[in-house]
């Protein structure tokens, strides 16, 4: 990222920095964002690091806004080709490195790269969350079958303690696993670094909250973890309340949050951070908002050394 301007852009487009800002309003918001977001540019390969909450296709409806339908109007801001494909992203409420070809060949060969790389146990994709709630062991991993399951108007990522034989074949559930590492713990919660080995949506968020660690922002799965005599329990998906993100009152002063709608717009810490691809490591800083978490609850930055000042 280039110079202050670049900078005071992120800032503004995120609220400041604030732990309860809004998302990027408009096309030209957001496309100011990306373009001072670029991370890397080399040949026909551009990634960025895209705020929370924009979604990489569209399909909500009512014209929501998406990465995938501004890419013509990147492409023509950064004299890129015009056709640029998405080799890999972080999902919509997740924030993070997108990469990003403008040659379909190249990204044919980096999608197969990523997913050889999982099959011989390695793990490309390094995220980093700040989570409600500290994993009773400081590093490991969660492996368990998850599926999708319509509750009501929505979809939910459910796990599968011991998948059947005939639903992993019909690819009704699909076998997943994380690898976790807690980097630092402060008053009840935790800067955990993540490393997917499976590719399916949600998974990460699912794993969290196996672990009884929601992710800060996510109020779906943090209405899930229960607790009694402060011990915390996982509920079953039919018995979780409504979803909202489930804050005490010391974490939310230490948050410097009101009571009110804006902890229920609380943006979701979970930050991908870092690709590995052939020849090359590219990372890209969490945003502003989640530095200043860090910083307001005690928590080292990501690379395990202190967050800078947010201003």
């Amino acid at each position: 990222m280039a110079g202050g301007s670049a900078a005071r852009v992120l800032a503004r487009a995120a609220g400041g920095g604030r732990a309860g800002a809004g998302r990027p309003r408009g096309p030209e918001e957001t496309l100011a964002l990306l373009e001072a977001s670029v991370v890397h540019r080399e040949g026909a390969l551009l990634a960025l690091s895209k705020p929370p909450g924009l979604p990489v296709c569209g399909g909500g409806g009512g014209g929501e806004l998406s990465l995938a339908a501004l890419l013509p109007a990147l492409s023509r801001r950064l004299g890129l080709p015009a056709e640029l494909h998405v080799v890999k992203a972080p999902d919509r409420e997740s924030s993070g490195l997108v990469l990003l070809s403008g040659c379909r060949r190249a990204t044919e060969q980096l999608q197969r790269f990523f997913a050889q790389a999982r099959r011989r146990g390695r793990y490309p994709a390094t995220y980093c969350a700040v989570t409600v709630g500290v994993p009773a062991e400081p590093e490991g991993e969660v492996c368990t079958g998850l599926r999708r399951q319509q509750c009501g108007d929505t979809v939910s990522v459910v796990p599968v303690a011991a998948p059947s034989r005939g639903s992993l074949a019909r690819k009704e559930v699909k076998k997943t696993l994380t690898r976790y590492r807690v980097l630092g713990a402060a008053g009840g919660c935790a800067l955990l670094q993540l490393q997917p080995k499976t590719a399916f949506p949600g998974q990460l968020l699912a794993h969290l909250a196996l672990l009884l660690c929601p992710a800060l922002g996510e109020p779906e799965r943090s209405a899930r973890v229960g607790r009694v005599l402060g011990q915390p329990f996982l509920l079953p998906t039919e018995a979780a309340r409504p979803p909202a993100q489930v804050l005490d009152e010391e974490l939310a002063r230490r948050l410097q949050l009101a009571p009110g709608p804006r902890r229920r717009r609380l943006p979701l810490h979970l930050h991908l951070q870092q690709l590995a691809l052939p020849g090359a490591v590219l990372t890209a800083p969490p945003p502003p908002f989640f530095l200043r978490t860090l910083r307001l609850l005690g928590l080292p930055g990501p690379g395990g050394g202190t967050p800078p000042p947010s201003h």
